[in-house]
């Protein structure tokens, strides 16, 4: 077991086998918000980070910049394709290696049971929650507080228990397309 935190886009490949063995293609806008909750839970469960990074503030929620630039070419098309590294130096391609952690499969497993049929309208709702940790910076920025709109591992372990939508046929925000900054 490593206490060093992953890749974020090693994660997401994870996340991107799951929901292909479950037959259940996913947006960058959907993935982001599961790679939020994945990392979320596994911060409040073994107080430290899952992923190395960190989430900002977007428009339609939690966005991991690092994961959605290696996903952004598919826009608000199903990702078709895993994300892989490049060599600074080279330009060459390779693949990002995987954990291989079982508690780390086995969260990725539960979170893409559990919110992986969520459309994205429902997962930007959910993320959109109040007094969670998105709306919290939100709000802080909105007054000049928050330096870059980045959410704070400690925030996340704090507020993630606001995370709570309504039950209802249509989401709030609707079904939202590609993913963009505030700014």
């Amino acid at each position: 077991m490593t206490t060093q935190p992953y890749d974020p886009r090693a994660i997401a490949n994870l996340m991107l086998d799951e929901a292909d063995r479950v037959g259940r293609p996913i947006t960058n806008l959907a993935l982001q918000k599961l790679l939020y909750f994945v990392h979320s839970l596994f911060l409040i469960e073994h107080k430290r980070p899952l992923i190395s990074g960190y989430f900002e503030a977007w428009r339609l929620g939690p966005v991991h910049p690092a994961v959605y630039s290696a996903f952004k070419q598919w826009g608000d098309k199903p990702i078709q394709m895993k994300a892989c590294k490049r060599n600074v130096l080279t330009g060459e391609k390779s693949e990002i290696p995987l954990p291989s952690a079982q508690e780390v499969l086995t969260l990725i497993a539960h979170v893409m049971r559990s919110y992986g049929k969520l459309t994205p309208g429902r997962l930007v709702d959910l993320a959109h929650a109040k007094g969670a940790p998105w709306d919290t910076i939100v709000a802080q920025g909105s007054t000049g507080v928050a330096v870059g709109l980045r959410i704070p591992d400690e925030l996340i372990i704090q507020r993630f228990k606001h995370h709570k939508i309504s039950v209802g046929v249509i989401p709030r925000n609707g079904e939202p397309g590609e993913n963009t900054p505030f700014a």
